[in-house]
């Protein structure tokens, strides 16, 4: 259930992180993303994983490796990020076996979720890239082009 997940925001960041500082031709450490979050790095690295199990991350070996897109930005919804996130997640409320829970409670987030996840699907990585430039977010300045004669 997406409503209760935090771990569906941390991949949604993971990914808005790779797709404004990388995109799809540079990459960026998984140390960078840890850093700019503000998160633990082997907090991160199971998502990691997730995400580019499911293709939409890139992850490239070696001294200048790291993580890109997979996909171009404007093809990944907050739902399919979402999706990735909680794909090994069998976490339920078993301890809570209230009749309100199962009869009021859980229809009415059903409702909520409906609502959020087609919400979700309209959302794409490439809307959240525009309003954080929007938001006067600065990307890294590129190495400069120099040329010896």
């Amino acid at each position: 259930m997406i409503l209760r997940k935090d771990r569906v925001m941390t991949a949604v960041l993971i990914m808005l992180d790779v797709a404004f500082y990388a995109g799809r031709s540079g990459t960026v450490s998984a140390a960078d993303i840890a850093e700019r979050s503000g998160l633990a790095r082997r907090g991160i690295e199971p998502l990691l994983q997730a995400l580019s199990r499911s293709g939409m991350l890139d992850s490239i070996r070696g001294p200048r490796g790291g993580y890109k897109l997979g996909r171009p930005r404007r093809d990944i919804s907050l739902v399919d990020i979402a999706e990735a996130a909680t794909s090994n997640d069998t976490e339920d409320m078993e301890s809570a076996h209230s009749t309100l829970l199962r009869k009021v409670i859980e229809p009415c987030w059903a409702v909520f979720e409906k609502d959020l996840v087609k919400t979700m699907r309209q959302i794409t990585l490439d809307d959240l890239v525009r309003q954080a430039e929007e938001a006067g977010l600065k990307r890294p300045l590129s190495e400069p082009i120099t040329f010896s004669i």
